[in-house]
């Protein structure tokens, strides 16, 4: 394939108000994540796609941020049409030779339909996903069916709609401002531009009503894998050092000792989410032999294996930690570690436990010199082929 640098506009600029809900369906939330984030997950982790650029409704920044966190946006128009043109004008000056232009409504979307699209390119100004008609098509008379109409030819039409960059922003800039648009594709031929079809994908299905979120639930379900994976960390007492516990400073006679905080929930925690995707164990990412992390917060840590896992589209559904120590009682701020792990995590509390045990006074917990861990987290992955 011709070497060229390719951009990715995701249109999220819609209010969704077909799907029902009290958030617009992009930020709707599809197997504990907003539904967005899984088209931009799949563009930005593309290695062909150089930049993606989400496209929003007004007033939509503190969605977007609490779903994708810090990301390069634009403001969308009142119609999808002047929606992408924003998206378009936005990323002219970088430069950028072709584009996708995708609709957050399709969360799901495979790198072989990308890779098609962009080799396609090599050739034509533009090329598009598409599905043959498989149904009957009838013409409609009143309450009753007319002549049937033949399907031969006839394609449903996805996204993502691959484009030289240059060609889409002429059509876009070209096109009459009284007149909508059913899709970009249409814009480029109406002004002499040639697209391309490529096998579609049923993953591609548009979520539009309510009943489309159960049904993607299900494909999610069909994509992905269920793993499980346990961390366990050991800190001793000392003399002077505040204990932290699940990111909550609990009063008590002495702390942990470690390089970091030494909050050896967190550890366990840190460790199993990594465990997860197979990306090593906590030393392996945060060296007890680098000063820089003298004193850190463990909740960085954790954070960090929580983007691993979120980078390779896991979705984290519960996590479980045992805490092992004669002293201090866990009972009382049981909900408070309960809640700082969730929000960490980006979790409903619902999704955390926390326990603790004693060792009936055998071995170093028993003799109160330390403090144990262990935790079990359960994610969802997507299927490798």
């Amino acid at each position: 394939m011709t070497a060229f640098r390719t951009a990715a506009i995701l249109v999220a600029a819609g209010s969704g108000t077909r799907a029902g809900g009290s958030v617009p369906k992009q930020y709707a939330l599809l197997g504990g994540k907003p539904l967005l984030a899984y088209a931009h997950h799949a563009l930005s982790s593309h290695p062909k796609i150089g930049a993606v650029l989400t496209v929003i409704g007004e007033g939509q920044e503190a969605l977007l941020e609490a779903a994708l966190g810090t990301t390069p946006f634009v403001t969308g128009g009142a119609t999808r049409r002047e929606s992408v043109r924003n998206g378009l004008e936005a990323l002219l000056a970088g430069g950028f030779t072709h584009v996708l232009i995708h609709d957050a409504a399709r969360p799901f979307l495979p790198a072989r339909v990308i890779d098609d699209l962009l080799t396609s390119l090599d050739a034509e100004g533009g090329a598009i996903p598409a599905l043959p008609v498989a149904d009957t098509l009838v013409r409609g008379e009143g309450a009753r069916i007319g002549d049937t109409v033949p399907r031969d030819d006839l394609y449903r039409v996805q996204t993502p709609q691959a484009f030289s960059f240059d060609a889409i922003l002429d059509a876009h800039r070209r096109w009459p401002a009284e007149q909508e648009a059913t899709d970009d594709a249409q814009m480029l031929r109406a002004f002499g531009g040639q697209v391309a079809l490529v096998p579609g994908d049923q993953m591609l299905e548009k979520i539009t009503h309510p009943a489309d979120f159960a049904a993607a639930e299900t494909r999610l379900a069909a994509a992905m894998r269920v793993r499980t994976a346990t961390g366990y960390d050991v800190h001793r007492f000392a003399e002077g050092e505040a204990l932290w516990l699940g990111g909550v400073r609990i009063p008590h006679s002495k702390g942990l000792w470690g390089h970091s905080d030494a909050d050896v929930a967190l550890h366990a925690i840190t460790d199993a989410l990594l465990g997860t995707i197979g990306a090593g164990d906590i030393g392996m990412h945060f060296p007890p032999s680098d000063p820089q992390w003298r004193g850190a917060a463990s909740a960085r840590f954790l954070e960090h294996a929580a983007s691993l896992v979120a980078a390779e589209g896991g979705i984290l559904d519960f996590i479980d930690v045992t805490l092992i120590c004669e002293a201090p009682k866990i009972g009382p701020h049981r909900e408070a570690i309960r809640a700082s792990i969730a929000a960490i995590l980006g979790l409903d509390p619902g999704q955390v436990s926390v326990k603790a045990t004693t060792t009936e006074r055998l071995g170093f917990t028993g003799r109160g010199e330390g403090m144990a861990a262990q935790a079990v987290a359960t994610v969802r992955v997507p299927a490798r082929n």
